[in-house]
């Protein structure tokens, strides 16, 4: 259960981060975009119908993501009441060593982010909400939201760079020395694609190269 709704979570990031990538287009180009989300599956289906559908599909693999996290991390305590009086493994990764904490700060910034590009709209430097690219602009202006984000970035990279690894081990693809060395080369290049992708958009930004 861990191992596939992380699945359905790359696939958002990758279409997710294909769909920020819009505002390189222009302010015409990314709102267009923003707005076709809403009306795709029409008239089959209502405006943001369909859109609504993938949000309660995600929020499904969220609420199955997290508890599976805390299961199984309780089961990593009961198998090891005592904690080992011996240093810690030095072999491992920092993204493995990283993975709670890392997960509830994503889970953090997924609640803000929300709250400032889709559920609240809330536009931090003051300015309009109803524009998509305006927002995004204006949030990304302000220096601090820049690193909020690059911060979060951070940790969607160490993230996916276990998860990548740990979600290919637990289907059973990784049972050679070359399918494990694949495993461990595509947490790193979704690790770098995805948290180097989104980061472009508030960096570009924050630097003028992308402005209203």
């Amino acid at each position: 259960m861990m191992a596939v709704s992380g699945l359905v979570f790359i696939g958002f990031v990758l279409s997710h981060m294909y769909g920020n990538l819009k505002a390189f287009g222009g302010e015409e180009k990314f709102n267009d975009y923003a707005e076709h989300l809403r009306t795709i599956g029409e008239p089959l289906l209502p405006e943001s119908g369909l859109l609504w559908i993938l949000r309660l599909g995600l929020i499904v693999s969220l609420v199955v993501h997290v508890t599976s996290a805390l299961i199984l991390a309780r089961r990593a305590r009961a198998a090891r009441p005592v904690k080992y009086a011996v240093k810690k493994n030095r072999h491992s990764s920092i993204s493995s060593r990283t993975m709670r904490w890392g997960g509830v700060t994503i889970l953090v910034f997924l609640v803000w982010h929300l709250l400032n590009f889709s559920i609240g709209k809330v536009n931090p430097a003051g300015g309009e909400t109803d524009n998509p690219y305006t927002l995004m602009v204006d949030t990304f202006d302000l220096w601090w939201m820049t690193i909020i984000y690059l911060v979060a970035m951070t940790a969607l990279a160490l993230h996916l760079h276990h998860g990548t690894w740990s979600a290919a081990q637990t289907l059973g693809l990784t049972n050679t020395a070359a399918s494990r060395t694949r495993a461990k080369l595509a947490g790193w290049v979704l690790a770098v694609v995805v948290a180097g992708g989104f980061s472009l958009v508030p960096l570009s930004v924050l630097l003028g190269i992308i402005e209203k």
